[in-house]
């Protein structure tokens, strides 16, 4: 009898293990989904910056508005950064999100007009003088003529949409900007582009096969900016995103109505 009630015992606490076991996985892998900024024990809260990356990119990265990750770092416009840099990529303690978005370099308006930028560098031996001003309300247009097969959903993590098409046709700035942006150092995106419109939007132009701009070149809406590919994906298809304050919105909100 002490023989079959210790089996019994042993069983009951191999299940709970198991079952522990089994829940910390689940655990895991729900951890492991969605936006990543949200998952900080997947990376440490600071980021080593690395050849290719801009302070664009990294705020991109880890879904932040890109003078919140400068305020946190006491980086000044132009918002050079160096290799091997450490860069902040989560709250500070007792951060208040509104300090960074006050004082004079991060001021902005709320109808889309722009002000006086300057372009990021990559390092401390790629500088530019790039200054523009842009205070035109945005005009948007597509990016690329195709049909939308993957819609905005910020409930499944679609941050923006996907537009299929052929591979080499051409892709379009979707409005006046900056490029602040242009490499392939973003996982999942392959050949990206980011153009900052203004201090308020973003675009990001991914899976391209050719990038035809650089950093810090300034370009109309409707310029060619690349030609679409299958980087980084199993079709040729343009991934395109807008972001504001650093957030995923809608695309489709922003671009004209269309029958296709």
């Amino acid at each position: 009898m002490k023989t079959i009630r210790l089996d019994a015992h042993v069983g009951l606490i191999a299940l709970l293990l198991l079952s522990v076991l089994f829940a910390s996985a689940c655990t895991t892998q729900n951890l492991l989904k969605g936006d990543r900024t949200q998952h900080l024990y997947r990376h440490p809260r600071f980021h080593t910056v690395e050849s290719g990356d801009t302070l664009y990119s990294i705020a991109w990265t880890y879904g932040y508005d890109y003078r919140v990750v400068a305020r946190w770092n006491e980086i000044k416009p132009p918002y050079t950064i160096k290799l091997g840099q450490r860069i902040r990529v989560a709250p500070p303690p007792e951060f208040d999100a509104r300090q960074a978005l006050s004082g004079n370099d991060t001021k902005r308006a709320d109808d889309g007009r722009g002000s006086s930028v300057r372009s990021l560098s990559r390092n401390d031996s790629k500088k530019t003088d790039t200054n523009y001003k842009n205070d035109k309300p945005l005009d948007w247009q597509w990016p690329v003529d195709g049909r939308v097969i993957k819609n905005f959903s910020a409930a499944n993590g679609s941050k923006g949409v996907d537009i299929v098409g052929v591979l080499q046709q051409p892709v379009y700035a979707a409005a006046d900007g900056e490029v602040v942006y242009s490499g392939r150092g973003l996982r999942g995106y392959g050949n990206l582009i980011i153009i900052k419109h203004n201090d308020l939007y973003l675009s990001a132009y991914a899976h391209n096969n050719e990038l035809l701009v650089k950093e810090g070149q300034r370009i109309a809406k409707g310029n060619k900016i690349a030609t679409m590919g299958n980087s980084d994906t199993d079709k040729v298809m343009l991934h395109f995103e807008i972001r504001r304050d650093g957030k995923p919105v809608d695309p489709l909100a922003f671009l004209p109505k269309r029958n296709l």
